[in-house]
Formats: structure tokens, sequence, C-alpha cells
């Protein structure tokens, strides 16, 4: 069966399996070159971890995990379950592997090839957003106020040589004093002692109005979205096949009567299904370390609190302004993709909120009412780095996964990468550092 997109057979065709911020983003870009692009999630626009996450575009977090600074802390925040970062016990020997390599990616060599490695995807990101965005006529969707790191004990020692490593970068980056923090940020309690200011970075009130926005302006220009889940990918010399779980297909477009899975082909594919990309890459014959970072928010009923997002430096979390309250993140739980949600390692964070922020509304939140909890999965990988690039072995495929806590703000560059190569042209930034020959 063909896909039903392909009106004119002579535009090629392409179809990306996973309609997250990367998926959506890489579509849209494809679109801007005249292709028949498909999108391919059994949910929809946005409806796993692009909905839920900080909706941050962190372009100040140049620096990898994986940094051997992390050590001594490792220990106890592995065993405290109510630490920002716990692997389950049940999960711990499954997860061993993947760590094992986080640790290799310590080393001063990988510690710095890394860095250069997210630096030119940072450098881009918000102009390529500012760039589709202005095109889609949605520019109200980035918001850029920067963003503060706030600290409560750490000494001035430490801040002012986080401040010269980050400036050793090229960030811009501004160490606050207590008075100018609330200049910035007047609802800020009095643990706050200094922060950082990263004027260049912003944040969307919504993450999954963003996805839908972007969604819509696809279907506008000719693009299809198919509901189902791709179970298996196969190449020939003149197209790939993608084959659905039937049972998972919601709508009523395509054949599904004979009681066998639906197969689509296409000219191209490129796999952006996030923590599901794994068995599909697996299925294609290549080797992919990925795990999932199971992220955890909350959101509190409280508007008009912060201006820009607010990160803690000591309790590990981010506060961000959002329609429809402020929404805390940023715990990491390693537990796979079918273990059940631990809501209290969202709920957990609301106390970390009371005592960063002087709010009347918040003081009684938590005693009795039920807060939005929600939890998604962050495809990630020991490096810190996407797998993004041409399948080695294979003519039709394409990656675009892995973008871990990066994943909305690299959303926009991306696709214009995978766009520039699916297009034949030498992309704009060096491709060989998120190949999936790293790993092969």
């Amino acid at each position: 069966m063909v896909d039903p997109q392909a009106k004119d057979s002579s535009i090629e065709s392409v179809v990306i399996i996973g309609a997250g911020i990367i998926g959506l983003c890489t579509a849209l870009q494809l679109q801007r070159l005249g292709l028949q692009v498909s999108l391919l999630d059994p949910k929809g626009f946005g409806q796993e971890t692009s909905g839920g996450n900080a909706g941050h575009f962190a372009t100040e977090q140049v620096f990898p995990l994986a940094d051997s600074s992390l050590l001594p802390q490792l220990p106890k925040m592995l065993l405290d379950p109510k630490g920002p970062f716990r692997v389950r016990p049940a999960y711990f020997f499954t997860a061993l592997p993947w760590f094992m390599r986080f640790l290799r990616n310590m080393l001063p060599r990988r510690l710095r090839r890394n860095t250069d490695a997210i630096k030119p995807l940072n450098l881009a990101a918000i102009p390529a957003y500012q760039e589709l965005l202005a095109e889609l006529d949605c520019e109200d969707q980035l918001i850029l106020q920067g963003s503060l790191l706030t600290f409560e004990t750490t000494n001035d020692e430490k801040i002012k040589a986080q401040v010269e490593s980050l400036r050793a970068e090229n960030i811009s980056v501004e160490w606050l004093d207590r008075e100018k923090c609330l200049q910035l940020e007047p609802n800020l309690s009095d643990k706050v002692k200094s922060c950082l200011f990263f004027p260049e970075v912003g944040h969307t009130a919504s993450p999954l109005r963003l996805c839908e926005t972007l969604g819509q302006r696809f279907l506008s220009n000719g693009g299809r979205l198919i509901q189902a889940k791709a179970i298996e990918i196969s190449e020939s010399s003149s197209s790939v096949c993608i084959e659905l779980d039937s049972s998972s297909y919601v709508g009523t477009e395509l054949d599904r009567s004979s009681g066998n899975n639906i197969k689509l082909n296409y000219d191209k594919v490129v796999i952006a299904a996030g923590a599901w990309s794994k068995p599909l890459v697996k299925n294609l014959g290549y080797k992919v370390p990925l795990d999932t970072e199971r992220g955890y928010h909350l959101m509190l009923p409280v508007e008009q609190c912060l201006s820009r997002p607010v990160a803690s430096a000591e309790r590990k979390f981010i506060m961000t302004p959002m329609q429809g309250g402020l929404r805390l993140a940023g715990t990491v739980e390693f537990a796979g993709l079918k273990a059940k949600p631990d809501y209290s390692r969202a709920t957990m964070l609301l106390p970390h909120a009371k005592a960063l922020l002087n709010n009347d509304s918040l003081a009684s939140l938590g005693q009795g009412e039920t807060l939005e909890t929600w939890m998604g999965y962050r495809p990630s990988l020991p490096d810190s780095l996407p797998v993004m690039g041409a399948a080695p072995n294979h003519s039709r495929i394409y990656f675009n996964f892995g973008h871990q806590h990066l994943g909305l703000t690299w959303g926009a560059i991306s696709g214009r990468l995978i766009a520039q190569l699916i297009d034949g042209q030498n992309p704009s930034i060096d491709m060989r550092p998120y190949s999936i020959a790293r790993f092969n």
C-alpha cells in the first residue's frame, strides 16, 4: 500500500516517525523544500515528552552531564529515593551498561569533545527557531527574557569558577547579587543569596501548545498525520517500507480489513521517535546505547509569580512560568519505559518552590487539593549528544533522536540539519559528532 498523501509521484515523499518537537520541526523544514511529508505517531502532536517538559530553551547548558565533578555526589543521589537523580533498584542492572559508558565520557578528552559538539547546536538553536516561527507566523511561542540560576549556600569561589568556565565557552552570563536578582524576580525568597542571569535564553508558555501550533501549520501546509505505531522498517532500492501495528491505528483512511499489519511505502524515512527509537534502529542492524531518563513535572495554579525560568543550583530543579500556572520540573529517574510512574517525584518539588518563592498563594498548596502531575521519557545517550544524520548502511534512512534534556532547545536546528542532508546540501554544522557510527 502506498501512502495516501503521495498525490504526485514526481515529488519525493518522506515519513517521519515521531510527532514530538523534533519530528515536527523536521517535518516543517522538509515542507519548506517542497517535499511531501507524513508524520507517524500513535498519539499525535507533542503528546509524549515534548508536551510536558520544562519549556526552557536551555542554550546555556553547554556542558555534558557526564562531568567528573558529579562523581562525589553520585552515591548519595542514586541511593536517595527522593533525590534529584535516581535509579530504581529493580532497574539497576539494566541501566549499568549505560552508566559505565556515562563514566567513560567523564574522561577529559571525551568531555572536551562532547562540549565542542554541544556548542554549535546551542549557538544555532534560537536563531533557527526565530526563523522557523517567523515564517509560520507564531513568533509568540518563543519568549526571550533569559533565565536565572539561583544560589543559596554555594560559596562565592565555586560560583566564580562556574562563571569563568561558562564565559570560557562564550556563554553570556551575569553574576547578580541578591538586590539585582530581586529586580528581575521580586518574588524570590530570602534564601536566595545570588544568581546567574543568562540573558540569551528563552522559554515557551506551553510546550504542548507549541507542538500543537506547529502541528496545525504542518497540516495546513499539506502534511498528513498518521496515528499508528511503526514496528518495522525495511529498505529496497526504490523505497522504504514502514510496517504499522494495525491495532494501534487511529482512523479509517488506511485499509486494515485483511487483519494484517498495514505497510506504507515512502522515498525516505526519518526516525525521530525519541525514547522509542531504539528497537527501530536495532531492527535495521545498528547498536545505540539509548536509555530513558524519566522526568516529572508538577503544575501549580499560580500565575504572574515569575517572569522567566528560575533554576536552583542546590535543589536541582527548575520553575517556569506557563500558561495556566507555574511548572516545576527537573528530576531524573532511571526505570525504563514500562515501570509505573512514581508521582511523589513530582510532588516532592512543591516544598522546594515554597522555599524559593515569597508568594501567599503558594502557602496552602498541597493541603488537600490535587495538583497536576506528569511523567515523560527523555531519550538519553551517555555522551549527551543526539543521534543525527544519515544511516551509514542505508541510503534512504535518517536518524534524529536522543536529544536528552535539550530536545526542545534543539528542535528547529535538528530539523534544519536533517532537511539539509535529505536535500543534498552540505549541513550548516559538522554532523560527524552526532553520527550513529560512533556506537557501531
